[in-house]
């Protein structure tokens, strides 16, 4: 020990581990000539280093200048420490454990160039491996049981490294020095086929050799990738397609499309700069880019959509895949392209399938063959879905799971630890720690006992990597939903306080928190359907009711809550038969507009009537006597019913589908300002047994939006340019709405959540025709704006709740 020595204690905290920052560290050590220790602790990476005192200091600002392209420091703190006899130089401890810790978890992170390079050099020991990874790439979370960060707590614990790997792993200057999942064909995992019945046909390369063939020849398969199960056909061929949304139950919703690279890209999509960096990156989405005219894929692929879902890959199994799948490609159809649909290895509405045998057993019926390996997926993820919105170049997650999760959303305060167990629909569940909310990849339809099983997996696994447990659950309202089952049996069983967020203030909290906005604002909440509220503060009336075009009045400083004004109210005939036949909503605001029969006054035949003339006939006395006719202020059953007006959807298959259609009919030729013909203005309230009265909120006046898009029908306007009109009317009355309100009460900030703003021209147009009004739009910048959102909603109101009771106890 030199006398100029010193000695620093830094620890630092973040997403550090599993990223290779203990090799850096090492490195940067060693280079800098310090002695000293690194370890992962609970805590974060604890690093001692001892030397001179401008090494040291070199090394504090190198340690965040320098830090690995993965890693993600959120705080480093040090202090001084008395010098020691340093003779071993700089070396990388055991890891430690306990109580508590301040680490991110890092996502899974897609095949760097270099093991690129290796899987494809027939001289490497890793040629065509399909588990080749280094600190720099390859599965994280998905094979992650608990931190810290070491092999032991991860599903490669049960393969030993052989020699030539644990050199690698032991040596400083390797790219896998302390590589958790390295592995090689010696000691690491492998690939086999197998039939139905679970027979196996095929192992290593020989099963990818034989799975490429039978994709091909128009066969169906589930492979086993990173987060769970994909179900694989060519994406060219409609016979193979067609089937696969047969066996499937997924008829028209489009499918999703992998392809080797980004030439392949190309020629099925029109790729800007912002979707190549997402589809070349680290992450590798699925990203919505428009579709080639005359490109050769399945016209099945996506039959009623102008974007296609592509992805490259992301694995080495899919690299591999890909290599054999082409080379057979070229010798047998020379000039189609490598494009295979990779979707989730599901039935509809139920979780991705994860292990083997789980696959085999719910998978059988669809798939002709399974290509297994036995890695064990801990974590089942699906791939995240995203978009670059044209007009802003910004992103749009329509799907939050794979290489996001479990990153987390960082809050306006700090404060206790609550849970919110999220909505039916597009389910997740946020766990909160500190200022960090950590919301769940997307879990699914709360509407089965499989996706209820994946949700108190989740439950758990975050309060066991996290090392937190709740001491508030929050649910959405709805007495009938499972979350609320959930957090009833969390409450007998844990004894953890309970309480209910009505859902459309979830979503407005939502994209405040994710914005960081503290006091009042204005929130769109626009969506389907969500279980409304008539208690004092938050509604008015003395019913429930079913909301879904909502501008609410949120303070996250006070938690006040108001329902400013809603969208006229029309019936929903038949309940959940008239979100599933948009027709049947059509019909309802034609009812309430006195046209009771098709062709009344001279106009068009209702388009619906020849598929639905008998159901047709019975409406009109369902409706005048209200059974089974809940009321909705819901933008989004709006749009289906302008869809079903105009022909373009009358029953659907799969959420949103109506308002698709009727997003992608329009003539986007014409200007808002242009289009903007139909009055959507704001009135008094004009319910039905309820005094005209300022107290009660507004309503926006969608009965004469509705009466302008018929009187166009009638006046036989072309379907584009009704389409346009009706989105461009409704976003001037939105936002003139909103620049009135916002006055009144005296804010600036508008946000904007729900569903309906996935609609492309609704994410770009109405933020701008807020901003030329003098308002402030906030949008969502890291979730959806759909319900995948609700969790993080729930839990950002639920600690801020728990932060003023403690302020103001009663």
């Amino acid at each position: 020990m030199a006398s100029a020595d010193i000695r620093r204690l830094f620890v630092v905290t973040g997403q550090v581990q599993g990223v290779g920052f203990r090799p850096f560290v090492f490195r940067l050590a060693e280079e800098l000539a310090l002695g000293g220790t690194v370890r992962n602790t609970p805590e974060g990476v604890v690093i001692e280093v001892q030397g001179l005192a401008r090494q040291v200091e070199q090394f504090a600002r190198r340690l965040e200048a320098d830090q690995p392209p993965l890693a993600r420091i959120l705080r480093v703190t040090q202090r001084d420490l008395l010098p020691v006899d340093e003779t071993g130089g700089f070396c990388i401890c055991k890891s430690t454990g306990g109580a508590g810790h301040d680490v991110l978890i890092s996502p899974d992170v897609a095949t760097c160039p270099d093991c690129m390079a290796e899987l494809f050099d027939k001289t490497n020991r890793r040629f065509l491996y399909p588990f080749t990874n280094c600190t720099n790439c390859g599965p994280r979370y998905t094979i992650t049981r608990s931190v810290p960060y070491d092999r032991p707590n991860t599903s490669m614990a049960c393969f030993p490294l052989c020699p030539d790997c644990q050199r690698e792993y032991d040596d400083p200057r390797d790219r896998r020095f302390h590589a958790q999942p390295n592995a090689c064909p010696v000691c690491g995992p492998k690939v086999w086929l197998s039939d139905r019945s679970g027979l196996v046909v095929a192992r290593r390369d020989e099963a990818m050799r034989k799975l490429a063939a039978i994709l091909l020849q128009g066969g169906i398969a589930a492979v086993k990738g990173l987060g769970g199960f994909h179900l694989v056909c060519d994406a060219t061929s409609q016979d193979a397609v067609r089937e696969l949304r047969r066996r499937k139950r997924r008829p028209h919703k489009p499918l999703a499309v992998m392809v080797p690279n980004l030439e392949t890209a190309r020629a099925l999509a029109e790729i800007s700069p912002a979707e190549e960096a997402w589809l070349s990156g680290s992450v590798r989405p699925i990203v919505l880019c428009s579709k080639v005219r005359g490109a050769p894929l399945a016209a099945s692929v996506a039959p009623e959509a102008d974007h296609v879902g592509i992805m490259l890959p992301y694995t080495p199994l899919h690299h591999v895949l890909f290599q054999r799948y082409g080379r057979l490609l070229s010798q047998e159809r020379q000039h189609m392209p490598a494009a295979l649909v990779m979707t989730s290895g599901n039935l509809s509405d139920e979780p991705i399938c994860l292990g083997n045998r789980e696959a085999l057993g719910r998978l059988a019926d669809v798939a002709d063959i399974f290509l297994f390996h036995n890695r064990d997926i801990l974590i089942r993820t699906d791939d995240s879905v995203l978009r670059v919105l044209p007009q802003t170049g910004e992103t749009q997650y329509l799907r939050r799971a794979r290489g996001f999760a479990p990153q987390p959303v960082f809050l306006a305060e700090a404060g206790q630890s609550v849970m919110g167990l999220g909505p039916e629909l597009k389910c997740t569940l946020t766990l909160t720690k500190g200022d960090q909310a950590f919301v769940s990849q997307h879990l699914g339809d709360m509407e089965n006992i499989e996706t209820l099983g994946f949700h108190h997996e989740m439950s758990e696994h975050f309060q066991d990597i996290l090392q937190t447990e709740p001491v508030l659950v929050m649910r959405d309202q709805h007495p009938n939903y499972l979350t609320t089952s959930v957090a009833q049996e969390m409450a007998r069983k844990t004894g953890v306080a309970i309480c209910s967020l009505q859902h459309h203030f979830a979503h407005a909290h939502a994209v405040l928190a994710e914005n960081k906005h503290q006091g009042p604002a204005l929130c769109l909440a626009l969506d389907g359907t969500g279980f409304g509220t008539s208690q004092p503060g938050v509604g008015v009336g003395t019913n429930w009711s079913i909301w879904g075009g909502e501008c609410l009045l949120v303070d996250t400083a006070t938690l006040r809550h108001e329902r400013l004004a809603h969208f006229a109210e029309f019936s929903l005939p038949g309940g959940e038969a008239a979100v599933h036949e948009p027709w049947r909503l059509a019909q309802a605001m034609l009812w309430e507009l006195d046209m009771e029969r098709s062709g009344q006054n001279g106009s068009p035949p209702w388009p619906w009537l020849p598929e639905f003339e008998q159901a047709s006939a019975f409406l009109p006395q369902i409706l005048r006597k209200s059974l089974n006719c809940p009321l909705t202020s819901s933008c989004g059953r709006l749009f289906d019913a302008a869809s079903a007006m105009l022909g373009l959807c009358l029953r659907t298959t799969y959420e949103g589908q109506a308002a698709m259609l009727l997003e992608r009919a329009q003539d986007l030729s014409i200007s808002l300002e242009d289009a903007a013909e139909y009055p959507c203005s704001l009135i008094k309230s004009t319910a039905t047994g309820r005094l005209e009265t300022d107290l009660l909120p507004r309503e926006l006046d969608t009965y004469s939006l509705f009466r302008g898009l018929l009187h166009d029908i009638n006046a036989g306007e072309a379907v584009p340019v009704i389409a346009r009109r009706f989105h461009a009317s409704l976003i001037v009355g939105l936002a003139d709405m909103a620049r009135r309100l916002a006055k009144k009460h005296g804010v600036a900030h508008v946000a904007l959540s729900g569903g309906v703003m996935q609609n492309a021209t609704f994410a770009q147009e109405l933020p701008a025709a807020l901003a030329e009004r003098g308002l402030i739009p906030l949008t969502h910048k890291l979730l959806p704006p759909n319900d995948g959102c609700i969790s993080l909603g729930q839990a950002a109101y639920g600690q801020r709740m728990l932060a003023l009771r403690k302020a103001c106890p009663l």
